[in-house]
């Protein structure tokens, strides 16, 4: 049995990933999800890159380099249309963006050295940005596989709505905010099996299994 590793120090989002995995007994007869604290890993992964690609390869093969494992990571932008499809691989920092990145994109060497802020933070710049503006979102996630040293990519993506207030106790992130097309309930208060049927990151993984299931 394989062991995959995802490259990650968020628990909410491995707890998702092991989700999908554990209703699947054709995969978990083949492979194993384990995490970075069976490696040993306390390090901040490198997210340097311009594009989630970018970002997914990076961590990816930070893991693959480090310690010779099959792993992937992925990355996740929030693209708002009336912002410029901005926060987008800086949704994870936004708070620290300087004023103005709304609308010029500019970030500075200052704002991506500063601890990383809460998603709390984050959800208060949002909202605070949207007001009085349409709330047309997406989500789009890319994973990157990297498997016996080759790089695989596979993608997802959801389109949607920022409320204005938050809602729900459920998942991490932008969910408290964020209501995607057909629903009327945000990702914070959708069951984690629905949730991952129709989400970003869920559909992404959906490729990855599908390719997975071709390996075996």
């Amino acid at each position: 049995m394989k062991t995959l590793y995802i490259a990650t120090h968020n628990a909410h989002k491995t707890q998702e990933i092991r989700s999908v995995f554990e209703h699947l007994p054709e995969l978990a007869s083949r492979y194993r999800l384990g995490d970075l604290s069976e490696l040993g890993n306390v390090e901040e992964i490198p997210e340097t890159a311009d594009s989630l690609e970018g970002n997914a390869l990076q961590k990816a093969s930070f893991i693959y380099e480090k310690y010779g494992v099959d792993c992937f990571a992925d990355d996740t932008g929030l693209e708002v249309a009336a912002l410029g499809n901005r926060p987008g691989i800086y949704s994870a920092r936004y708070a620290n963006m300087p004023e103005g990145f709304e609308e010029s994109g500019l970030v500075t060497r200052a704002a991506l050295s500063l601890p990383d802020p809460t998603f709390a933070q984050n959800i208060d710049r949002l909202l605070l940005k949207l007001h009085a503006k349409p709330r047309a979102a997406r989500f789009r996630t890319v994973i990157c596989l990297i498997l016996d040293g080759k790089a695989h990519y596979f993608e997802g993506e959801v389109s949607g709505r920022i409320i204005e207030e938050r809602h729900g106790a459920q998942g991490f992130g932008y969910d408290p905010v964020f209501v995607p097309d057909g629903f009327d309930k945000t990702f914070a208060e959708l069951e984690l099996e629905e949730k991952n049927r129709i989400s970003h990151r869920g559909r992404a993984l959906d490729s990855l299994i599908t390719f997975l299931k071709t390996e075996i």
